[in-house]
């Protein structure tokens, strides 16, 4: 009977826990879709922007295959994601002269303006919505 007990309160932590993120997810993309902007298009601009990035060799530089270890995406669906904001001007992408497999993806200037721009409202949402759990 404990053990029952125990995995239902693991049970009910699993899907608070998914409600939060859900909840937090929907916010964000609100917020940032006067911007042109989605959750997880934030995420990438995050991603490039913040001290992954600047730890490669080549500045702003990140391959891909970095992101997708950071995101809940599909190879594909980061693909696309990274086409779309490449598209939109906010991203870059070259081969990587080294191994002509990577790719790599450098934020450019209207992205990182960009960046710049909503970086406080997704903060925002985190706080308000991550302290009400």
């Amino acid at each position: 009977m404990a053990a029952n007990t125990a995995g239902a309160r693991l049970e009910e932590q699993w899907r608070d826990i998914l409600s939060v993120h859900a909840r937090t997810m929907c916010e964000i993309d609100r917020v940032l879709h006067p911007h042109g902007l989605g959750a997880s298009d934030f995420e990438v601009l995050d991603i490039l922007a913040s001290g992954m990035a600047a730890a490669a060799d080549a500045g702003d530089l990140c391959r891909v295959q970095n992101i997708a270890e950071k995101v809940h995406l599909s190879q594909s669906a980061l693909s696309r994601l990274i086409g779309r904001l490449e598209k939109d001007g906010l991203v870059e992408r070259s081969v990587c002269a080294e191994d002509r497999r990577g790719v790599y993806v450098t934020l450019t200037a209207k992205g990182r303006d960009l960046h710049a721009e909503v970086l406080p409202l997704q903060r925002e949402v985190l706080a308000r919505m991550l302290q009400r759990g």
